[in-house]
């Protein structure tokens, strides 16, 4: 068997009006957590999420870790988020408005993933 890193691309498109936000991102840390390779990809209000200080006191379900917590414990545990650049630019959002490390990259960087290897899980 070969010994390779497993790879997962998450697209999640909710924001904080939608409680599949917090289950993308409880996803992604369970497979960081795994060992894989983990990355998210934020389109539509998804990309809210990561506007710094948006995420702070955000709780969407009581048994879940706020999400602002989720997003930093998904970064210093070696995640990547990549942000849509339409879906930046229609916000007037540059990486500068964004949580550090996320960068605004198109679609063929999910594509690259994906013919990579990549499962995929779409919230």
């Amino acid at each position: 068997m070969e010994n390779s890193v497993q790879k997962l691309a998450i697209v999640s498109s909710r924001g904080h009006d939608d409680e599949r936000a917090t289950v993308a991102w409880t996803i992604a840390n369970a497979g960081v957590a795994s060992g894989q390779q983990v990355t998210m990809f934020l389109v539509s209000s998804a990309i809210d999420t990561v506007r710094k200080g948006a995420a702070d006191n955000v709780r969407m379900n009581p048994f879940d870790p706020p999400m602002g917590e989720l997003i930093a414990t998904f970064l210093e545990n070696g995640g990547r988020i990549l942000a849509c650049p339409p879906c930046a630019k229609v916000r007037g959002y540059t990486e500068t408005d964004l949580v550090d490390g996320v960068e605004i990259v198109g679609s063929p960087a999910l594509h690259a993933l994906i013919k990579d290897g990549a499962a995929t899980l779409s919230f």
